[in-house]
């Protein structure tokens, strides 16, 4: 059994027949209901004590439906203690209503709009959406990073340097290209982002940049070290990207890897891993 507390950071749960998905019609693995009887399953016996919801790319015009749901979920497994659902950031002041809307549901914590599925490298510093990212602030949320290759990560550094009241966490450590074993130029501009003071970073997803088959820790480790490397122990936090990273990985699995090429930490330092560091940038 594992022996450290688990807030897990980055849970996903869809329904393909209560709201849509097309990015999974491609992903028959993947095409079918995730809901929480099944993360129960798949999460065993790891024991996790609080779980953030990560929206999951349903039609934007369902994400307040995504967000209604799984804030009902909450009600029959109150471990789902915060969720952090779409909003269309894009469209700056006008997506107020939206982003206030959202803000008044308190499990409520931040706004992930996914800005790696945008074929314009330079989409996330279109003025309308960092001022859209800029608000975030004025309801105390923050927002998620989701991004991929260098011309992402170097605009998203722009981006977060523009907006220095809102917090920011990177997911996936900005999806680097772990299967063909790159580490450059990613290593230096993940040096430049956690200089930023309002960053964080969760070790996610990483299994599934990796080969799905075949990966192994000695893979993983210089990419888990170099982030831990960047931003110490006190703004890094785990997250299993479940089911995403099914693809890749049993649920048991991921943690107890990441245990591993930590095993030289001190216990408080794997807890501020595992658990501690979520509770307080989650506020839960």
């Amino acid at each position: 059994m594992f022996a450290h507390t688990i807030i897990d950071t980055h849970l996903h749960l869809w329904d393909p027949g209560r709201l849509r998905y097309r990015w999974l019609d491609d992903l028959p693995l993947l095409n079918k209901p995730h809901v929480l009887a099944d993360f129960y399953a798949a999460a065993a016996p790891i024991e996790v004590e609080k779980m953030v919801f990560v929206q999951c790319e349903a039609d934007p015009s369902q994400s307040q439906a995504e967000a209604d749901w799984v804030t009902d979920l909450a009600m029959t497994d109150p471990r789902i203690a915060g969720i952090v659902p779409w909003a269309p950031l894009e469209r700056g002041e006008d997506a107020r209503k939206d982003v206030a809307r959202l803000a008044a549901n308190p499990l409520v914590k931040g706004v992930r709009r996914i800005i790696q599925f945008e074929p314009d490298p330079w989409f996330c510093l279109q003025p309308a959406f960092v001022d859209g990212v800029r608000m975030l602030a004025e309801y105390n949320l923050h927002f998620e990073l989701c991004i991929k290759g260098d011309d992402q990560f170097r605009n998203a550094i722009t981006l977060v340097e523009q907006c220095p009241n809102v917090r920011f966490v990177l997911d996936h450590i900005g999806k680097p290209f772990i299967k063909s074993h790159i580490l450059s130029p990613w290593d230096e501009l993940m040096e430049v982002f956690a200089r930023l003071p309002n960053t964080w970073c969760k070790l996610s997803g990483l299994v599934t940049e990796a080969d799905h088959d075949a990966w192994t820790l000695a893979d993983l480790a210089p990419y888990i070290e170099h982030v831990i490397e960047c931003f110490g122990w006190d703004r890094v936090m785990y997250g299993s990207d479940w089911p995403v990273a099914s693809q890749a990985t049993r649920y048991a699995r991921w943690v107890e890897t990441l245990a591993k090429s930590i095993k030289t930490a001190s216990k408080t330092d794997v807890q501020k891993l595992y658990a501690e560091n979520a509770r307080a940038f989650y506020r839960l």
